[in-house]
């Protein structure tokens, strides 16, 4: 008995308890139906083996990995015994991995862990999570140190790209805002400073605060929410397109090559863009107090310059080195360990923000203390 179920597939019945099905052409691109073949002969006869022979097979594509994958499939339900040892190897590798793969994994019933197991388990993870961010924070400071021996494969591309990024096109925001900030500063402190007659110290209320810490924080949260975010998507989405582990596979150091242009870009723009605000919230300073409190211009400039000192212009410069450093890293060590869905990207630009604005007004308050120590 022989039956002619597609081009290419025969099915005989060879001897009592055996089907025989042949495999022999070119099996490309077929819609290839379900082996009713196949089962319309299981039924009827007493069969209790199935093999295939296909020594006249050429190319072939996943619709023969499917027909196969069915027939084992309906062998297996009738308890007939299924023989692909003349199937290619690889035809063979395929049908197996199909069959191995649990497409209903098994859910953990794991008894709930007493409170003692929780804050256990909670310390272990804390612990691993500090030992990865010291790995790469070790791994970045190598990379700087690779690239100062002009070793790294870090791009001038990627670097001025990331520099344009967050130097020119972040001009505006920062100007808008630290304006605004300077304005707010100089009506909190004319208040106060009206109250005693004393409005033309607005002037160097809103100068130091500017010059010393205000000018650098906002620069840092805007830039933060801006660029730091920014960092993070980008090296997230690489992950999910798994263009990360290309760079592995391909022996490129994922540091040098996404992580060192944007710390470095973000180093020199941010003292720049620190800089900028400061004279943006003094000129909204000056806005209030000669507009809004009809104090001179020419009283209120000298006021400024008289309250403008060295050590606040660095203190708040070397705020904003310390900012760029939080807000790459936590940007960049966010996008490295994101997960390969949409969800963990939207997760590890979160985590970036909130995480880089902690550590910048952590930083903050260790740096004012060491100031006031010292007597900066």
């Amino acid at each position: 008995m022989q039956t002619k179920m597609q081009n290419g597939i025969d099915i005989e019945k060879d001897g009592k308890n055996r089907l025989k099905i042949v495999i022999s052409g070119n099996i490309l691109h077929q819609n290839i139906e379900t082996p009713l073949g196949v089962l319309q002969t299981l039924s009827e006869a007493d069969i209790k083996e199935v093999y295939f022979t296909a020594n006249g097979l050429k190319d072939w594509d996943s619709s023969l990995v499917l027909w196969v994958y069915d027939t084992q499939k309906l062998c297996r339900e009738k308890k007939v015994e299924c023989n692909l040892k003349s199937l290619p190897q690889n035809l063979q590798d395929l049908i197996a991995l199909a069959f191995a793969v649990d497409r209903k994994p098994s859910r953990s019933d794991g008894a709930p862990l007493s409170a003692v197991e929780n804050i256990g388990k909670t310390a272990l993870d804390l612990k691993q999570k500090i030992t990865n961010a010291l790995e790469f924070i070790s791994a970045v400071f190598s990379g700087i140190g690779r690239c100062l021996s002009f070793s790294s494969i870090m791009r001038k591309t990627d670097f001025f790209a990331a520099l344009e990024d967050c130097g020119p096109k972040a001009i505006g925001i920062v100007c808008l805002i630290s304006f605004l900030i300077g304005l707010i500063l100089a009506f909190v402190g004319a208040v106060q400073l009206q109250t005693f007659g004393a409005q033309i110290y607005v002037a160097s209320l809103v100068t130091i605060g500017m010059c010393r810490i205000m000018g650098a924080i906002m620069v840092g949260v805007i830039m933060s929410g801006r660029t730091g975010s920014s960092y993070a998507a980008t090296i997230g989405t690489m992950q999910v397109n798994e263009e990360l582990d290309a760079l592995q596979t391909m022996g490129l150091s994922r540091i040098d090559f996404l992580v060192l242009p944007r710390l470095f870009a973000l180093l020199i723009a941010l003292p720049i863009l620190t800089m900028i605000a400061d004279f943006l919230g003094m000129l909204g300073g000056a806005f209030v107090g000669v507009f809004l409190m009809d104090i001179p211009h020419q009283e209120y400039w000298k006021y400024a310059f008289n309250s403008f000192h060295l050590n606040n212009f660095l203190v708040g410069v070397f705020h904003s080195f310390c900012f760029a450093f939080i807000i790459s890293l936590c940007g960049c060590y966010s996008g490295l360990k994101c997960g390969k869905n949409a969800d963990s990207v939207g997760k590890a630009t979160t985590q970036a923000v909130v995480s880089a604005i902690v550590w910048m007004i952590v930083v903050t308050g260790i740096i004012t203390v060491i100031c006031q120590e010292l007597g900066i």
